[in-house]
């Protein structure tokens, strides 16, 4: 009996540890999903484009980048930017941020949101 909880506990683990590194996403797979963001994005420091510089993304208050023109919308918005207001964000941005300028429809697949988030929070350092 107790060599089967045994077991039982460590196949439970064995599969929250796996729904753990699903949920993390693949750096490099988010590194392709990110070649949809890059017309608009950069990821060098100081450097804006159509969009905000994405350097030293995760931990700063939307609306922020020095030199940006951002809607009324993002600077007030009160988000700060973290792996689930960035989910929440890419998924429909219109929805999450109304009345903010970025023309993009989101990213609807689950998995390459959170490709996309594991590599962002290593590229934008």
């Amino acid at each position: 009996m107790i060599l089967k909880r045994g077991l039982i506990g460590s196949v439970g683990m064995a599969l929250m540890m796996t729904a753990s590194a699903q949920a993390a996403g693949d750096e490099k797979r988010g590194e392709q999903v990110f070649n949809q963001c890059k017309p608009c994005h950069s990821l060098e420091e100081d450097k804006n484009g159509v969009g905000p510089t994405l350097h030293g993304l995760f931990g700063r208050k939307a609306g922020t980048v020095p030199g940006y023109n951002y809607s009324a919308a993002m600077k007030n918005s009160g988000v700060v930017w973290n792996e689930d207001t960035l989910k929440q964000y890419l998924a429909d941005p219109r929805k999450f941020i109304p009345g903010d300028k970025m023309i993009f429809a989101g990213i609807k697949n689950e998995d390459q949101l959170n490709d996309v988030i594991a590599y962002l929070k290593k590229a934008t350092q």
